[in-house]
């Protein structure tokens, strides 16, 4: 409800409206409406339900004050007010529960202030001055939004376990903290997704409901369902349960990738594998494949896969070949193999850090937030840059590197790897000169 992205402008809608419960409340509240420039007849007798009553059949005015005082559970009446409200209209609550939890749950739901009665002419005047610059002041950032243009990434593991959510994560938080721009994070892996989980947050059911409901999709779904990392931060997860199969045509998806595009600068998808395969579509509008791979057997045939399916089904999008958990001396393919097979360059290059995993899981951060000062973190960074450039340069930094296309009948994988062990053998079996 309130604005916390992309407020818009009032247009033709009214200023305000108040639903309130008693006579003593609208004495308080008229006189600074009267004040404030507004018509003291928006003022109406009743309550929270009134107001879903009448805003069912009516504009939403752009600032609006509801009574929850005669609300048995207002969370779900305020979720009630959300479907009939019109996305950028700023809601203050007015209540009798003098409770922090309930405070802190109404403003995680998109209510934009909560007042305690009795109400006072000063504490009504500043809330309204705050609710109307919202409309008037633009949002963290706002005064570049017409300088960049959207920039989607997804990012794929070709292997499980090969880092891809940790190196999801650690963008998301480099585009909103480091460039500065907002960025949504959406962990398309609804039953073990660990998105919220690596930034120390409940996952909420923002995306269980949008696949339960695509229809209800839209700015205001998105500000209410999404949970807010910080300031330019904000992600949309899931921990369904694991007896409840994921039943869905896509179609929530991409509705939620279009209503990313009108209000994030960024979006960063955590993209399964093998959602590749059940939702082809989802990377029509995708800027960049971060594929997240390792220097084994199984990662460089399956790079090949999605490279060749990438070429065929995404061809719009430009892949960067990540290669993770880099160990020297210890990989079952060597780089130059690896590189030869899927007949590309390594974009970056990241090395195996356990203790740094290990202090970003302890404090709840994501992996780059708790390790700024390590070198691990330096390639991230570069990754980041990379991709906010790709907007600029249409992809010319992730071109080089040679074709896509797929070799797997080309290249004998498993005799790369016997190559390399006799390669090895043959090193430990020469002599040694004499000291």
């Amino acid at each position: 409800m309130s604005a916390q992205w992309k407020p818009g402008p009032l247009g033709n809608r009214e200023p305000f409206s108040a639903y309130i419960c008693d006579e003593g409340a609208l004495d308080a509240l008229r006189p600074v409406i009267i004040e404030m420039g507004w018509q003291p007849e928006k003022c109406n007798k009743g309550g929270l339900r009134n107001a879903v009553q009448s805003l069912s059949i009516s504009a939403s005015p752009a600032i609006l004050m509801v009574d929850l005082s005669e609300s048995g559970d207002p969370l779900n009446d305020i979720n009630a007010l959300a479907e009939v409200c019109e996305p950028g209209t700023v809601v203050i609550a007015v209540g009798q529960v003098n409770d922090v939890r309930l405070y802190r749950d109404l403003l995680a739901s998109g209510i934009h202030d909560y007042l305690l009665k009795p109400l006072s002419a000063s504490q009504l005047r500043d809330s309204l001055t705050a609710a109307q610059a919202v409309f008037s002041s633009p949002r963290a950032g706002a005064e570049n939004d017409g300088e960049h243009e959207h920039v989607a990434t997804a990012v794929v593991g070709t292997r499980g376990g090969v880092g891809a959510s940790t190196l999801a994560t650690s963008l998301a938080w480099l585009f909103s903290i480091e460039h500065q721009r907002s960025t949504a994070l959406l962990d398309l892996d609804v039953h073990f997704g660990t998105g919220a989980l690596s930034l120390d947050l409940e996952p909420g059911r923002g995306l269980t409901d949008a696949i339960e409901n695509p229809s209800r999709i839209d700015g205001l779904f998105i500000e209410r369902a999404m949970i807010r990392a910080n300031d330019n931060l904000a992600i949309m997860s899931a921990e369904a349960p694991i007896n409840s199969p994921l039943m869905t045509d896509g179609t929530a998806f991409v509705q939620l990738e279009e209503e990313f595009r009108q209000a994030f600068d960024m979006t960063v998808i955590d993209l399964p594998r093998n959602m590749l395969i059940n939702f082809p579509h989802l990377l029509t509008e995708v800027n960049v494949v971060t594929l997240v791979t390792e220097l084994t057997l199984a990662s460089a045939r399956d790079t090949i896969r999605i490279l060749s399916w990438l070429k065929q089904n995404a061809p719009g999008a430009h892949p960067m070949i990540v290669c993770n958990k880099m160990q020297s001396g210890t990989a079952e393919i060597s780089k130059a193999d690896f590189e030869a097979s899927i007949e590309r360059k390594i974009n970056f290059q990241i090395s195996l850090d356990q203790k740094a995993a290990a202090n970003a899981a302890k404090l709840g951060q994501t992996f780059i937030e708790a390790n700024k000062g390590s070198r691990t973190v330096a390639p991230m960074r570069e990754i980041a840059k990379t991709i906010v450039g790709v907007a600029e340069d249409d992809g010319a930094s992730l071109s080089e590197g040679g074709k896509s296309s797929s070799m797997l009948g080309k290249f004998d994988l498993k005799s790369l790897l016997s190559g390399s062990s006799k390669k090895s053998k043959k090193s430990e079996a020469a002599p040694q000169p004499a000291e």
